[in-house]
């Protein structure tokens, strides 16, 4: 299937032939390696999952980067899902338009959060690794998300940075040194990705757009009572790990893209 197929005709939510279903999916190292291009055949394959249930994307970027992702220049990703859960959920696009969202600013205080941003500022400043390019602190409507290494790392030095992290634990590290200094701040710290970490209040996590899926009971009478969620971040501390262990949600553990495809394939007989 050509990639400018991929936005093909779908029929809508109520009408989809797996009822009350949902495919709900990371998207760094779940959908596309971090912040790459997902491939043509998995978004070929994500569009045939689509004619048979609704499908949608949770990560913790902003839309923008998810758009990179997942989208092209002339198709934008919210013609591809049927739900687009950016910062969480915290931004939220329903058959592309765009449902109610909230502020970790507005809930945190000017006040703490400039408190907590200075900390992690001097904290980065005397950390001892090689390299240090930009973007230390990057401000989302949910979150924040701190990195070491700084986000503006090309794709190399993000690698060497990810192997020292692994051998090191430094964002291990930064996070209990936040949890000590802020233990009043109501603030959940995750670690997701090769470089970086989330801070949001407490609840804020991927299971934050679940809440989106329990509203369509009364916008279009469907209750998503089979939520299926492929990330690939589920062990405790990953980013994935609410979403993955919740009640609500049937999780599954992926490695990468290829073997989020091959789980699919098996689970919906494609």
């Amino acid at each position: 299937m050509a990639h400018t197929e991929v936005a093909s005709v779908i029929a809508p939510l109520e009408a989809r032939p797996i009822k009350n279903t949902i495919c709900l999916f990371d998207v760094d190292n779940t959908l596309s390696l971090p912040r790459l291009h997902a491939t043509p055949e998995m978004l070929a394959l994500l569009s045939a999952l689509r004619h048979k249930c609704a499908i949608g994307y949770v990560g913790g970027s902003n839309y923008v980067k998810q758009q990179e992702q997942l989208g092209t220049p002339s198709i934008e990703v919210t013609s591809l899902f049927d739900f687009c859960f950016a910062e969480n959920g915290l931004t939220a696009i329903r058959l592309g338009q765009p449902l109610a969202s909230s502020s970790f600013i507005q809930w945190l205080g000017e006040d703490k959060y400039k408190e907590l941003v200075n900390w992690c500022l001097r904290y980065i400043a005397d950390l001892d690794i090689p390299i240090k390019r930009g973007t230390f602190v990057e401000f989302r409507n949910g979150m924040i998300n701190v990195s070491p290494i700084g986000r503006n790392a090309s794709t190399e030095e993000r690698n060497q940075y990810q192997a020292m992290d692994l051998q090191h634990g430094i964002r291990e590290k930064m996070v209990e040194a936040l949890k000590k200094r802020f233990p009043d701040f109501g603030l959940t710290y995750s670690i997701g990705g090769q470089i970086s970490f989330d801070v949001f209040p407490a609840g804020w996590d991927k299971t934050y757009c679940l809440q989106h899926l329990e509203a369509e009971k009364s916008i279009s009478g469907i209750d998503y009572k089979t939520i299926h969620f492929f990330g690939d971040k589920t062990e405790v501390g990953g980013n994935d790990h609410e979403i993955y262990i919740d009640s609500r949600v049937t999780g599954h553990s992926v490695k990468n893209p290829d073997d989020t495809m091959k789980q699919l394939k098996e689970l919906f007989q494609m």
